[in-house]
């Protein structure tokens, strides 16, 4: 299975969608307020700039691949956890002060040079923060709306609903976990595992594929073996997500290149250099790590770093590792041939993208 062609194939398919509903959203919303309906305008234009749709493509799979045959439901269904991950990318923007997402602003950069233009003397960071955090809120309940007025079996609906709640909150513990280590400045690999666990794993690949898999109507067992794919192959999702984050360039990301480094994100791959690092790294390792104002000098020499103390090879041989667990796990699950052909191609993908 080529699994990029599939992904682009899905993400055509998913983005008309996701278009078709905030467009009805933004004619609904201008009937109230005209603010709210240009924030969702402009939510609409930062949603579409970019992204894989990988977690509507599990949600989608995940019902498909366990017994689901309304195709077209599933696929008006799945607008619901892309919808989700806008209001936490949002959020997270706020918390992280990103200023670009896949080439486009965030969305409280965007009202903070609103409020700088309309009104200089305020604060103008403050209302840029305010309003994308009620702006995110919004877009969240939308996203749960969809589950609710999708059409599936009542209970399967309550079901997913359930789901939804608990995805959103292991993610905020995770992203809790996250924002900790960061100001405490260090990390155990114990601890950063258990943040990819919660922020990423259960986010990205267990959650959307649960939400699926409960609207075609599979119980636990199903769920369990989910799980034990999902979880491991979550994990290695993060590991290459944070080799990107080093590595990429901001073509290939969308975000600020050199980010993960201004922002002193903990990492498998921080853990690791600083258990590996010798004096006169660590010199040059504290004085990048964490800088506001890097140079391109800084930039690769922290990436020197990380592949001279072994901290890249360690990293990738870890998630190739979890990848072959979580296609283990997943041989043993009781789905369909074609669910176990996208997921096999979905594992090798979490750690096969490119820098």
């Amino acid at each position: 299975m080529d699994i990029q062609k599939i992904l682009s194939e899905f993400k055509k398919k998913i983005d008309l969608e996701i278009k078709d509903y905030l467009n009805k959203a933004v004619k609904e919303a201008r009937k109230k307020d005209y603010l709210i309906s240009e924030a969702l305008r402009y939510v609409k234009k930062f949603v579409l700039s970019g992204g894989k749709r990988l977690r509507a493509a599990m949600m989608y799979y995940g019902y498909l691949s366990t017994g689901g045959k309304e195709k077209e439901k599933i696929l008006k269904t799945a607008v619901s956890i892309e919808l989700i991950h806008a209001f936490l990318l949002i959020h997270d923007d706020i918390i992280d002060r990103d200023e670009k997402r896949h080439g486009t602003n965030t969305v409280h950069f965007r009202y903070q040079k609103l409020g700088k233009r309309i009104f200089p003397e305020s604060d103008y960071r403050h209302f840029g923060s305010s309003m994308a955090i009620i702006i995110g809120d919004m877009v969240g309940a939308i996203g749960s709306k969809i589950i609710f007025n999708s059409g599936f079996n009542t209970e399967n609906v309550f079901r997913a609903l359930t789901k939804l709640q608990e995805i959103i909150s292991m993610t905020v513990i995770g992203e809790s976990k996250d924002i900790y280590m960061d100001y405490k400045g260090e990390a155990t690999e114990k601890e950063v595992l258990q943040m990819y666990e919660y922020k990423t794993a259960k986010y990205t690949i267990e959650g959307p594929l649960h939400l699926g898999a409960i609207l075609g109507g599979a119980g636990g067992k199903i769920l369990k073996g989910l799980s034990a794919f999902a979880i491991p192959v979550g994990i290695a999702f993060q590991i290459q997500d944070d080799i990107l984050g080093v590595f990429g360039s901001e073509k290939k990301t969308g975000k600020s290149e050199g980010s993960d480094i201004r922002e002193g994100k903990q990492t498998i791959l921080v853990v690791k250099a600083r258990e590996k690092m010798n004096p006169g790294q660590k010199k040059i390792f504290s004085g990048i790590f964490g800088k506001k104002n890097l140079t391109r000098k800084d930039i690769e020499d922290f990436r020197k770093i990380i592949i001279d103390t072994g901290a890249l090879e360690y990293s990738k041989n870890f998630a190739k590792k979890l990848v072959i667990q979580g296609k283990k796990e997943m041989e043993k699950l009781e789905i369909s041939e074609s669910g176990k052909d996208f997921m096999r191609g979905i594992a090798d993908y979490m750690i096969n993208r490119e820098l």
